[in-house]
């Protein structure tokens, strides 16, 4: 048996016969099935909690996120060329706002979503490139050396590829910058429809390469994009981030505090003319990631309290008179909260509020490119248009496979275990899929609506072609696969599993578990997973019965 442990956790197994149904008794966790293995809550509340835990596994879902922002891409489009499309454009120029006696702040519903919502989502962006860079891809750099040298030659040669059908044309050449991104929500959505049939190294590989691309997405918006930058605003939006920078060092814990500053800073970001949505990174890594609990006394007084709770408690008696077990278990609820980082508990809370709320909304803002009436010959030639879609579909593919072809054979990095180049064609092309990104730097870069119209455009086939290309070619290799006998089963905890989309592999594996017969396979699976403190993974060659 090869063994193999990636970071944080991937392992292979030797082959396994037979498939049926008594597996070995495991530790019953949470589950849409079961939403309270351990009949903590009362019964009349237990229906409650299994339709909450639908709810959040459903939330938690890339591809029922990738799903949302694709009916709202789809309902802008359908909207935008029917009889309601001036309606509909004029709602989105609506100006929102407040009035406080003589003073009053207004903006048009369009610029609050892409100016002060889109803040947000760079926001839960700065959190998980910050979560990569302290326990995650980016904290190994031969590890990570793969995908963020992928991740720069994509988004060199798309650039390339966009300056080639643009060059000379004033009105379209600042435009390099959309393709230069992947959307990393619409990507590994796609990706996570073929569940364990592709190896967790293809997840781990593109979910760490979207990351790099939005490192250097944000780099090339704060440096490129936006209005000539005010100095004095600049420089309080300097002072804003310094005072956040000391809140973190002097252990300030308080989500509020650093909200309510993070707003300040995101004023003061607005004003400067740099692109607003930078407050929201700045934020990110601003917040602390470490806990104000110091762990292992944590676990220790955490045993006294649920000692001093039982001898506390009285079956007896109402709990709302029992003051010594509600004072004793009060202090457990709070300082158990105060475990988890700050960071950690506002990048659960704002993920359903992004990827389900605020990207719909994007999308169906951004995503409303009219065709009726338009000269599709013109609009089809554009260089924009050009530049964008063949920038995502050949340029970002040739990028990446280029730039991991060649640090591969100079033995910088080596490729993940169970992935083949054909995986990594399939992943390659899915970073073609740009969407978000790319139509926001598109809202950016252009002035002229038709120009801006024609870019989306192209984005959006771009992102369709990619999507279906790169999935397809997935399929393909999982089919392969499939015919084989063999399975990937990548399992771990459900924090990892989100930061890498697998929590669909996760659940296909878990239901594998459960079906293998053959003893002398659980037990290689078991010794497989046990040495690995995050995502495991084990290659599983499943031949029928006969």
């Amino acid at each position: 048996m090869t063994e193999h442990c990636a970071s944080p956790a991937h392992k292979e197994a030797s082959s396994a016969e037979g498939v049926a149904h008594d597996a070995p008794a495991a530790p019953e966790h949470p589950s849409a099935q079961n939403p309270d293995p351990g009949r903590i809550y009362i019964s009349e509340v237990q229906r409650h909690q299994a339709r909450y835990r639908k709810l959040i596994q459903f939330t938690s879902s890339s591809t029922k996120a990738a799903g949302a922002m694709l009916l709202a891409a789809i309902a802008a489009l359908v909207v935008a060329n029917s009889p309601v499309s001036d309606a509909f454009s004029h709602f989105w120029h609506t100006d929102v706002g407040f009035v406080f006696g003589q003073m009053q702040a207004t903006m048009p519903l369009s610029h609050v979503i892409n100016d002060v919502l889109m803040a947000v989502f760079f926001l839960l962006v700065g959190l998980e490139i910050k979560y990569e860079m302290t326990v995650g891809e980016l904290t190994n750099i031969r590890q990570a050396i793969l995908p963020i040298v992928a991740a720069v030659g994509g988004v060199l040669v798309p650039v390339a590829v966009y300056s080639a059908f643009n060059v000379g044309n004033l009105d379209t050449a600042g435009g390099w910058g959309v393709p230069t991104a992947t959307d990393i929500a619409f990507a590994l959505g796609i990706l996570a429809l073929l569940g364990n049939r592709v190896p967790n190294g293809v997840r781990v590989f593109l979910s760490t390469l979207a990351v790099a691309d939005d490192i250097i997405a944000i780099i090339v918006i704060a440096v490129f994009y936006g209005q000539a930058p005010s100095l004095p605003w600049l420089g309080c939006a300097a002072v804003v981030f310094c005072a956040l920078l000391l809140m973190n060092k002097r252990h300030v814990f308080s989500l509020y505090a650093y909200l309510l500053v993070g707003a300040v800073l995101w004023y003061c970001v607005f004003m400067s003319g740099v692109h607003s949505t930078i407050a929201g990174v700045l934020l990110a890594f601003a917040i602390p990631s470490g806990s104000r609990v110091n762990v292992k006394s944590f676990i220790r007084w955490t045993g006294e309290r649920v000692v001093e709770a039982k001898s506390a408690f009285n079956a007896q008696e109402p709990v709302i008179g029992q003051e010594d077990y509600l004072k004793t278990v009060s202090s457990l609820a709070r300082v158990s909260k105060q475990v988890v980082p700050p960071a950690t508990r506002l990048e659960h809370l704002l993920y359903p509020w992004v990827y389900f709320a605020i990207l719909p909304l994007f999308a169906l803002t951004n995503a409303n490119v009219g065709l009726a009436g338009s000269d599709l010959g013109a609009l089809f030639s554009n260089p924009a248009l050009l530049g964008a879609f063949f920038g995502l579909v050949v340029g970002k593919p040739l990028g990446i496979m280029a730039a991991s072809f060649l640090v591969v054979k100079l033995r910088a990095a080596s490729l993940p275990e169970n992935v083949t180049w054909m995986h990594m064609l399939g992943a390659a092309v899915l970073g073609g899929v740009g969407f978000t990104m790319a139509i926001f730097v598109a809202n950016l870069a252009y002035v002229d609506a038709a120009t801006i119209a024609a870019a989306k455009l192209g984005i959006l086939l771009a992102s369709l072609v990619a999507g279906v290309a790169g999935f397809s070619l997935l399929a393909v290799q999982a089919k392969s696969a499939q015919k084989q006998g063999v399975a990937f089963m990548s399992l771990g905890p459900s924090e990892m599993q989100r930061q890498t989309a697998g929590e669909e592999a996760n659940a296909a594996s878990e239901r594998l578990l459960r079906e293998i017969d053959d003893p002398e396979v659980i037990r290689e699976v078991e010794q497989a997973l046990a040495g690995c403190e995050g995502i495991a993974e084990v290659a599983v060659s499943l031949k029928e019965k006969r």
